[in-house]
């Protein structure tokens, strides 16, 4: 049975394993790993080749259909695509993903008749991100009931290629964005059943900061799955130890900053 998780609001911070770094050829026995660990679900960016110009895709539906027989997790398919159709979505349900976050840059005039589909047609979870640079009003629109998340990713340099670090740059202007986005959050009376995910950039030495903003999950993957050496190797402890240390430091966080209602006042 998939654990039920995403849109549980819960006084602990969760962590969301990104496998954009994970080393495909050994994908499962590495998910079976951040499972074990104690990862709460599994963030997958998946591409069509034509968004922001990446000319090759990548999380495609090989790898969610490798990554459901191998864990029990929830699944979350991040769509990097231009108008994903129905279709898509369709598809996606069919292969055991259980939320779809949709990108508000290049859904044009779609995103709430998809996100209707999506929680009514289909019965998954779902939601809305975009990148740094999207103004925060843009998101006004989806603090919504029937919306489990929304997610703000940090602007990253991917064609810089260094072993063991996150693409990833964290502007200052990343925190505030996150505050800004909790209180609409809470205005719409909503602090406890919307999470509030911070994407890409994140790592022991900054989470708490994020998490005193308001972020309820953290979505990780070169912390989780890469060090300076590599590619993390099944079996050598590796992931489990980055999973324990990250945890350890979102955990006293979450005590410091959080309660059962949310953000302590």
């Amino acid at each position: 049975m998939t654990k039920d998780t995403i849109g549980k609001v819960s006084q602990k911070c969760k962590i969301s394993a990104g496998l954009f770094w994970a080393d495909y050829s050994v994908l499962g026995a590495q998910v079976q790993e951040l499972e074990a660990a104690g990862v709460d679900w599994l963030h997958i960016e998946v591409r069509d080749g034509k968004y922001m110009d990446f000319g090759m895709p990548r999380g495609g539906f090989d790898i969610i259909e490798a990554t459901r027989k191998s864990t029990n997790l929830e699944i979350e398919a991040q769509l990097q695509m231009v108008r994903p159709s129905f279709d898509v979505f369709k598809q996606l349900a069919d292969l055991g993903v259980n939320m779809i976050t949709l990108p508000l840059e290049t859904m044009g005039e779609l995103p709430i008749q998809a996100i209707t589909y999506i929680k009514d047609a289909l019965g998954l979870k779902v939601g809305v991100w975009a990148w740094q640079g999207v103004p925060i009003v843009a998101f006004e629109q989806y603090i919504l009931p029937y919306i489990d998340i929304i997610e703000y990713e940090s602007r990253a340099h991917f064609w810089v290629k260094e072993s063991g670090k996150s693409p990833h740059t964290m502007d200052d202007i990343m925190l505030d964005n996150i505050r800004r986005m909790h209180e609409m959050i809470v205005a719409a009376g909503l602090e406890g059943q919307m999470e509030l995910m911070e994407d890409g950039g994140l790592n022991a030495g900054n989470v708490a900061d994020f998490i005193k903003a308001g972020m309820t999950v953290g979505e990780f993957s070169s912390p989780l799955l890469k060090g300076p050496q590599g590619k993390f190797v099944p079996g050598a402890g590796q992931i489990e130890a980055a999973v324990k240390k990250l945890r350890a430091v979102m955990d006293e966080a979450s005590d410091m900053y959080r309660d059962e209602k949310g953000l302590k006042k």
